[in-house]
């Protein structure tokens, strides 16, 4: 994920103006609060949550046969 410094906030500053955050979301999409000078919170358009929650088919299969080739043993430990 690329972040934009433009969308950093301090924890402090989100407590105090959640307004501003809001507006940043509006007008950048996403903001990253900072806490302990460390990215910790993202927040996003919640319309917006639901494409980047969602894994494309090519990367669930790519997924699954790693998880196949990783326990191949076990696999066939159970098929028995």
């Amino acid at each position: 994920m690329t972040v934009d410094t433009n969308t950093m906030v301090s924890i402090t500053e989100a407590n105090q103006n959640f307004s501003k955050v809001a507006r940043l979301v509006d007008e950048l999409g996403s903001v990253v609060i900072l806490k302990n000078n460390a990215p910790r919170y993202l927040v996003m358009d919640f319309s917006k949550a639901d494409d980047s929650a969602i894994a494309r088919n090519e990367d669930v299969l790519e997924i699954s046969k790693r998880l196949l080739e990783q326990n191949k043993e076990a696999y066939e430990v159970l098929a028995k």
